[in-house]
């Protein structure tokens, strides 16, 4: 995990303000890749009503494929901002109380090490279904809520609603994926090849 996501010393209500976000108001960050997955834009877009009747604000990496179609739609929503890629995205994960994304290992560090709830759609394009036992892995003890592919257009927004209206479960789904982070992941990696080259001279 990259140590800038850690080492971001702004407030959450600083990020907010920082990202062009009411800091009064929650926000979601959505993000599904450089290229984007769009069954995770579909499912935003289809809760983009909710989000704005309740007041809540979105900040949407679109990624490549499908940017034109998402952000045209984006536009049309004062509270959301929508961008191919997030290149602050220590500021974006600062300032963030939900989180929704796919469940690739690398992602899911990060969510960990950082603490955020989340809601994990994984891709089931990916060799021998591994985004899902990844969710799986989180939701089951409940540090993470998952939404398979096939259901998140018509499950997201609701699930979205739940956990955005009940600050208490969003606290709990980030306490319980604290513990499950993995820290200074690099420094044990290097110990352990040094340990097991001194073993084998």
């Amino acid at each position: 995990v990259r140590t800038d996501l850690e080492n971001c010393t702004l407030t959450q209500a600083e990020a907010k303000r920082q990202l062009g976000f009411d800091p009064e108001k929650p926000l979601v960050l959505a993000v599904g890749g450089s290229l984007g997955a769009r069954t995770v834009n579909e499912a935003i877009a289809a809760s983009l009503p909710m989000l704005r009747d309740k007041g809540v604000s979105l900040m949407w990496q679109t990624g490549r494929y499908g940017a034109p179609e998402f952000q045209k739609l984006a536009g049309g929503y004062d509270n959301v901002r929508a961008t191919t890629f997030i290149s602050d995205m220590d500021v974006a994960y600062r300032a963030a109380d939900l989180v929704v994304s796919r469940a690739g290992a690398g992602t899911i560090s990060e969510l960990q090490n950082l603490g955020k709830a989340c809601v994990l759609v994984p891709s089931p394009n990916v060799a021998e279904d591994h985004q899902r036992h990844n969710a799986e892995a989180l939701s089951t003890r409940g540090a993470a809520v998952m939404i398979l592919d096939a259901e998140a257009v018509a499950t997201l927004p609701a699930t979205l609603e739940s956990l955005i209206t009940d600050p208490a479960k969003r606290a709990a789904l980030s306490s319980e994926i604290s513990k499950m982070a993995l820290r200074n992941a690099d420094e044990k990696i290097v110990d352990i090849i040094i340990n097991t080259i001194e073993a084998s001279i």
